[in-house]
């Protein structure tokens, strides 16, 4: 699995950033994780609104910063539908 916190380095963009971190460990799970900061790419996703958390490249949350038990939920909703 793959996920990805678009943001250009707001407040919301690392806190995103640092829950994602945090969720993974948690889960133990086996996931790449990558910061994106570049805007071309961020647009290509069709996201106009930072932060966003992107899992296996479907946009999951757009403009806000989820909780560490959002993201983990949201990780495990993908990961049991195989998506």
């Amino acid at each position: 699995m793959r996920v990805e916190v678009l943001g250009t380095g707001c407040k919301k963009c690392e806190e995103l950033y640092e829950n994602t971190k945090k969720a993974i460990m948690e889960m133990q799970a086996d996931v790449i994780i990558e910061k994106v900061s570049d805007v071309n790419y961020i647009a290509k996703m069709g996201v106009f609104m930072t932060p966003a958390l992107v899992i296996d490249g479907k946009v999951i949350s757009v403009g806000k910063s989820l909780s560490v038990d959002e993201i983990k939920a949201r990780i495990s909703e993908l990961s049991t539908s195989g998506v």
